[in-house]
This record gives structure tokens, sequence and C-alpha cells, in this order.
């Protein structure tokens, strides 16, 4: 039986093979599109799993210190360790900023933990963990930082004594994790100027410019005792809603699971983004079969004295019509493979982490076919019209 992918790989073989590099670059494309997805999901999980916490108590009516900013006093914790199937409790302080090392800016998350807790890092792969309650860093790898950099935080200087590894926001930025105190102190410290302006503006105010009330007004200004959340962990044999629900109803806070937690990070944070990924995917699927047709259709049509001759002799449509269609199928299987190595190559350039799945692969190779089966339709349909004296005639 004539073939004719090898028909076109024997005579044609350069126009065959650069169809299949460039649909293979554009599903490559797609695999990386759907892989950033799956990074984004992944990010956020491993953005939880880095908290150590079961529960994450909050201000109330926000949806945490991920997704939105939240506020609550520093001596919460005290009252949540307290409460009954509660093992620890830690505050935590997160701010995305620029960080400056030598002469680079580095976009990071500042970590404030308390060493030991919930919320500091576990694994480390070079140096060690903060031991000094001022002016010590531990980094995530993907930041560029190296033991004993010394990092701009503000006004004051921290210098790294422990690099991690996957400590990462939901945004994919590198954490920066520095002591408590010293991020309070960060995420609320004004400059020189504004101190000034605002220690006149109190002074001037006759309610506070009274014997006894303006140092205090003013201490109160340049202090903070604020943190974003505190990570709870629980005691075997409670469940995370069983220590959940009496915190909402006798302190005032929010109070989200890990679940929850979840759900907030991957329905809600990164909902537009996930949108966005599949409109691309879905137009970079209509394109792919576009091509896929067009090239298809190219190639058959330049075959047609060969189809003549088949049905001149006899060969039934639908054997003509498998034939073109696993021309279709073996270019776009080609293509596949082409697109998955691309993929593999490519991927750890990003600057964000694209995780492809084997799952994700299956998945591309099953439409891949089906994009081929119907791009080669149009194709089919012109060969199916040809005349059989086409065969004999000029």
């Amino acid at each position: 039986m004539i073939s004719l992918a090898g028909h076109d790989v024997v005579h044609s073989w350069s126009k065959f093979v650069l169809t299949g590099i460039g649909l293979g670059l554009l599903i490559g494309v797609t695999l990386t599109m759907a892989g950033v997805y799956r990074g984004m999901v992944d990010d956020a999980q491993v953005l939880l799993n880095n908290s150590s916490a079961d529960l994450w108590v909050v201000q109330k009516n926000t949806l945490g210190p991920y997704a939105e900013a939240s506020s609550i006093n520093d001596d919460v914790y005290r009252s949540v360790l307290g409460m009954r199937g509660v093992a620890r409790a830690a505050n935590v302080t997160y701010l995305t900023m620029q960080i400056r090392q030598g002469s680079r800016d580095v976009r990071s998350m500042i970590v404030g933990i308390v060493p030991g807790e919930p919320g500091a890092p576990g694994h480390l792969l070079a140096g060690r963990h903060i031991t000094h309650s001022h002016y010590e860093a531990v980094a995530d790898i993907a930041s560029g930082f190296k033991l004993g950099d010394v990092l701009r935080i503000r006004r004051n200087d921290f210098t790294v004594v422990g690099l991690t590894r996957r400590m990462v926001s939901s945004g994919g930025d590198p954490m920066v994790f520095i002591p408590l105190a010293d991020a309070q102190e960060a995420q609320f410290l004004k400059d020189n100027d504004a101190i000034i302006n605002q220690r006149v503006r109190t002074a001037q105010n006759p309610a506070f410019n009274k014997p006894g009330v303006l140092d205090a007004v003013i201490a109160s200004q340049t202090s903070n005792h604020y943190v974003n959340a505190v990570l709870v962990q629980i005691k075997p044999g409670f469940t995370a809603e069983q220590v959940a629900q009496p915190i909402r109803q006798w302190n005032r806070l929010q109070v989200y699971t890990r679940a929850q937690m979840e759900d907030i990070l991957v329905a809600k944070l990164i909902a537009t983004a996930s949108k966005q990924i599949a409109m691309f995917l879905v137009i970079l699927a209509v394109v792919s079969a576009a091509i896929v047709a067009f090239i298809i259709y190219t190639l058959t049509m330049g075959k047609i004295r060969e189809i003549a001759v088949l049905k001149l002799i006899g060969t039934r449509n639908r054997t003509i019509a498998g034939m073109i269609m696993q021309q279709a199928v073996g270019l776009g299987v080609i293509g596949f493979f082409i697109g998955k190595v691309s993929a593999t190559l490519w991927a750890p350039m990003f600057p964000k982490y694209v995780l492809l799945l084997p799952s994700d692969a299956l998945k591309g190779l099953l439409i891949t076919a089906v994009i081929c089966v119907l791009a080669s339709l149009l194709a089919i349909q012109a060969a199916l019209k040809v005349d059989p004296a086409e065969a004999i005639g000029g």
C-alpha cells in the first residue's frame, strides 16, 4: 500500500521535517504555558508547606496575609497559645520589596520570623539558621544571594547566614527570612523627613501637646506592635476546624484552615492569571490546527495524480482517507516529541518555576492527535473529490 507520509519523507523531506519542527516548537510553547500554570499552583502550595502551619490567624474580614493586607497585634499569639488544641503559635510578617545587594536589586518577599517557630525555614542547603535577634538573614538560592552577602533592607544591613531552596511567595519571588523585630521595623518604618514632620505636627496639635502626653504619643508613632498573621500548629487528636472555631468566636479574628488558604491562593489569587493562560492555550490549539490543516491540504494537493491513480485502480475512499489521516497524525506525533524535548530544555531558563507534569504531556499528546485528525478532514474532502480520469489526463 502506498504511504503518503512516506512519499513526502522521501520526495519532500525538507518540507515535512521543517513543518514538524515548526509545529513542534508551537506545541513546546503550549506545554510550557501549561507548565507555567502548574508552577504557579505549586508555588502556592509550597508557600503553605513552608509555613508549617495548620491554621492562619489573621485580621477579621480579610483573606489573610498572602491575598490581602492583614494587621493584628503582636500579643495575640499569647491568647491563641492558650486555646484548646493549640500546640504552637508564632507571629509572622510578610513584605514584598526590592532588596539591594551591592549594585543590584532583587525583588523578594521579606518574612519576619521567630527562629525555631512555625514560619521559619526548615531544611537549609548551606550555612545555619538565624540565631541572633537582629541583622541576620536566610535567603532562597533563587535570589542569587550567597553566604556572607550583605543585604540592604530599608536602613539596615543584614548578613546572609543560611541558604534554602524552593522558599518562594505565591508570585514566585524568593523569600528572605529575617528576625521578626527587624521585619516589623522594615514594614512600618518611615524615612527621617516623614518622622520629623510627624513629630512637628503632633507637637502642634493642642490635644497632644500636654505634659506627659506628647512623649507617649511620639513613642507610639515610632514603634510597631503589629504582625500580619499568627501561624498555628494543632495538637494530635484535634481537627483544624475544632481549634479554629473558638479562636474566631472569642478573639474576634479570622482563622483559615489549610484547605481554605489553598483555595484562596489558587481560586482567588491566581485566578486571573490562570484564565489568561487558558486563553493562550485555546489560541495556540486553534493556531496549531490551522497550521496542520494548511500543511496537510498543501501536501495532499501536490499528490493529486497519485490519488487519482489510487482511485483508478479501485482503492476505496476509506483507504485514501486513512492514509491522509495517518500523514496528519504522523506529523503531529513528530511535532509533539520535538515540542516535549524543547519545553524540557528551555523550562529551567524561565525566571519563574515551570512544572512539566507527565500527565499534562500525555493529555497534550492526545489533544495533538485529535487536532491532527480534525485538521486532516479538509484535505480528505478535497482528495475524495479527485476525478480518477486525472490519472490519465494531461
